[in-house]
């Protein structure tokens, strides 16, 4: 993890994760200043002088073979604009188009005046298992390529980098095909390791980040499952050397980190903001990013679920949006559209069958006239994802997807922006859908836009 320079606090006053948004909205849609879709999966986020760079593999293709790691700047981290290519691949190399270039983190190395870059490099197999290298003088590059190879022999697969307040910077970094969890002090100019600090045997961790708060380290990381969502984990100790504490949850177990994994963790003021990639392998380009608070008021580090939420970095604090809930029970049920009873179910019920003939609509729903964020919570047991038709007022229809909530009647959220009249207005749930969408629960509107 790139630490972010004590500089950030000084001037950022909000952030947005959709482009004319001054709120976050985890799982949506983001775009830049060119109202592309932001591509820097993976990534970190580095700040010199004011201006923040945000650094990521380029998905677009849909495949994980190495397209570019691309790079975005930002005076607010409001919008972004995307710059020049960072790096992007070489014929002949360990990056080229037919190998794998993942988790690009960059930091500001002051002994040489240098930007410099790691990455897990990897061929077509994921059976390199290296880190890689490259360095800039400025920071979007583009950078040159330097090498690619094992730390001390030994297996890097995800990684991250984390740099203390002494400028001291460490490779995190999944080894020993993915059994063992490694540390390992960078050199002074940041181009190699030296010394293997801290070793978590048998921990099987990937995606890490670290945070340092009151001299406590608190790393993040998930377990090893592929692309798919497992509960990512915190422990802490007085030293990168441990010893570590034993694993604990961020978030409730079955809920998979709100089907995500952790990439970078962003100190703010006390506590910090998770962010997270949740990933869709068969469509890698349309990945979404979950940017989440992540507390310590109850002593240990938990994430905040928030549908809708804005952050104020100068005074290190976070707010949550309040919004109108509607309950999907008391809307009117049409075709095979059913009613569910369910514990885990906000009232205890909700509406299923939802397409293929079923559709359920709520009526009275209050809008201001603009454009406002509903997240829609929904059930879905399926291994695969769903998604459901919404229409407002009996105008066309917006699909929205629904990653599957990981079994049973867990329960998971995902944002559509609708444009709501003043006043009253009726949203229609699964029609002109053949598929089955996933059991509603109940949706929650917001004023914010």
């Amino acid at each position: 993890m790139a630490t972010i320079l004590p500089i950030l606090l000084s001037f950022l006053i909000g952030l947005t994760l959709v482009r004319g948004d001054t709120v976050i909205v985890p799982g949506a849609t983001w775009t830049d200043t060119s109202g592309n879709v932001i591509q820097a999966h993976g990534g970190g986020i580095l700040t010199v002088g004011n201006t923040f760079y945000w650094f990521g593999e380029d998905k677009a293709s849909n495949s994980d073979l190495f397209t570019a790691v691309s790079c975005y700047s930002s005076t607010d981290l409001l919008t972004w604009s995307r710059q020049n290519d960072a790096l992007t691949p070489i014929a002949g190399t360990m990056i080229s188009s037919s190998d794998i270039v993942e988790r690009p983190k960059v930091l500001y190395n002051q002994k040489n005046s240098e930007y410099v870059m790691w990455f897990h490099s990897d061929n077509s197999s994921y059976g390199a298992a290296m880190v890689g290298v490259a360095t800039s003088k400025t920071p979007c590059g583009p950078y040159t390529y330097q090498a690619s190879w094992k730390p001390f022999g030994a297996d890097s697969r995800d990684m991250g980098l984390f740099q203390d307040t002494s400028q001291t910077s460490y490779l995190l970094y999944a080894s020993d095909n993915n059994q063992n969890f490694k540390i390992s002090m960078l050199d002074s100019n940041y181009y190699n390791v030296t010394t293997e600090v801290g070793v978590l045997t048998g921990a099987t961790l990937e995606a890490p980040g670290i945070v340092k708060r009151n001299s406590i380290y608190y790393l993040f990381a998930s377990h090893t499952s592929g692309w798919a969502p497992n509960p990512n984990k915190w422990f802490q100790a007085p030293s990168l050397s441990g010893n570590w504490s034993a694993q604990a949850d961020i978030a409730p177990e079955p809920v998979r980190t709100y089907f995500s994994q952790n990439n970078y963790d962003l100190p703010l003021g006390s506590n910090a903001i998770y962010m997270g990639d949740r990933w869709r392998p068969t469509l890698l380009g349309s990945s979404r990013y979950i940017w989440l608070p992540l507390d310590w008021s109850t002593g240990s580090p938990q994430l905040v679920w928030a549908d809708v939420w804005s952050v104020d970095l100068a005074a290190g604090t976070y707010s949550i949006a309040n919004g109108t809930t509607y309950e999907a029970e008391s809307g009117t049920l049409g075709g095979t559209a059913t009613l569910l009873t369910d514990s885990s179910f906000s009232g205890g019920e909700a509406v299923g069958y939802l397409g293929n003939g079923g559709t359920v609509t709520l009526s009275n729903v209050q809008g201001n006239g603009k454009d406002q964020w509903v997240s829609l919570y929904y059930a879905n047991g399926d291994s695969t994802w769903r998604n459901v038709t919404v229409s407002v007022n009996g105008g066309p229809t917006t699909l929205v997807d629904q990653p599957d909530t990981g079994g049973g009647h867990v329960i998971l959220s995902v944002p559509v922006k609708l444009t709501l009249n003043s006043g009253s207005n009726s949203i229609t749930f699964g029609s002109n859908q053949s598929n089955y969408a996933g059991d509603l629960d109940k949706i929650v509107v917001y004023t914010q836009g």
